[in-house]
């Protein structure tokens, strides 16, 4: 019976390595294939591009950068795109607003199109949000140039946008748009996810954004796994510490069948635990490490010299922007 119970838990290991595998390498695989590194521009139609240039650039401080147009459109143009066959040409300008993704404003003349806005439960009805870092001075000020708000600025109590306050206000011609601030970060940041949201309140993440899409060689993978290896037998809590930010994100999981730690904090303490509790134990190869895109695989043994595989397991690796995010720790049963 117990022979049985060890067989379906080596399967069920296998099987949770699969599909950790399956779901990582084929994120990886899109993500390689489509190459979008983020959002370039968000396009709005406008009725009248000089009322439209000088809201942005008079009222909000965006700046006009390009033009294009007045072009003329011709008839397959306008099937394929949707559009009414009596519009006339399209004015295209690129404003660029701050830091963050550009507003790409169009004009067609004559248009035939709606000149209703969506409302806001309408299918394909959008609206932009720009951030603040005092969101009353931005209401204050837009006020005192008659923009109108729908309501005054709600902070919201809880929940993953806890500390997120917002309102929207209307443009000139009629279209919704939103400020947004949160300054002392939002809820779901203080449960270490593994993915932040960007935000132009950290200009910063622009400046590195080259660094941050790292992608690693086999090799390089190969490299930072033998340094997992040695942060495990490392004694110092401070070296260790040293190398789990070479190895290690900021915010890594390590994911056990008993707990989860996040962090380098509660990684290390850990660590330091199972050094105290088997002070002549050390970590060791026991084949290659496997990798597949992203992913890495360790076979591991631990025991001393005399036993060097006294405990066995496998240990699965995430790899993102550079660094383990998430570390899959599999112990054998003997």
């Amino acid at each position: 019976m117990n022979n049985l119970k060890n067989q379906i838990k080596v399967n069920l290991t296998a099987i949770a390595s699969a599909i950790l595998l399956s779901i990582s390498v084929s994120q990886v695989k899109a993500q390689q294939n489509v190459g979008i590194l983020g959002v370039d521009h968000i396009g709005i139609n406008v009725p009248n591009m000089n009322q439209a240039v000088r809201f942005f650039k008079d009222v909000l401080g965006f700046s006009p950068v390009t033009t294009l147009g007045p072009i003329a459109l011709d008839h397959a143009w306008k099937k394929t795109n949707h559009m009414q066959t009596a519009t006339g040409p399209v004015t295209i300008k690129m404003v660029k607003a701050g830091t963050g993704a550009n507003i790409e404003l169009f004009e067609y003349k004559d248009n035939k199109g709606s000149n209703l806005q969506p409302g806001g439960d309408d299918i394909g009805a959008s609206h932009i949000a720009f951030y603040t870092g005092d969101i009353k001075q931005s209401v204050n000020y837009l006020k005192s140039k008659d923009v109108q708000f729908l309501g005054e600025p709600f902070l919201t109590p809880s929940g993953d946008t806890q500390g997120e306050s917002w309102v929207y206000f209307t443009t000139p011609w009629g279209s919704k748009m939103e400020l947004v601030s949160y300054p002392n970060g939002k809820g779901y940041e203080k449960n270490n996810p593994a993915t932040i949201l960007w935000s132009p309140k950290n200009p910063s993440e622009k400046s590195n954004t080259s660094k941050n899409m790292k992608t690693l060689s086999e090799s390089e993978i190969r490299s930072l796994v033998d340094l997992h290896l040695a942060i495990w037998n490392e004694k110092g809590i401070t070296k260790r510490e040293k190398l789990m930010k070479e190895v290690y994100a900021d915010n890594i999981e390590m994911v056990d069948s008993h707990f989860i730690a996040v962090g380098h904090k509660e990684i290390n303490g850990f660590v330091d635990d199972l050094q105290k509790k088997s002070p002549n134990s050390r970590f060791t190869h026991v084949k290659a490490i496997d990798v597949n895109h992203n992913i890495a695989r360790l076979y591991w043994q631990n025991g001393t010299p005399e036993k060097p595989n006294a405990v066995t397991g496998m240990d699965l690796f995430v790899f993102e922007n550079g660094k383990a995010i998430k570390l899959y720790v599999f112990v054998d049963n003997k």
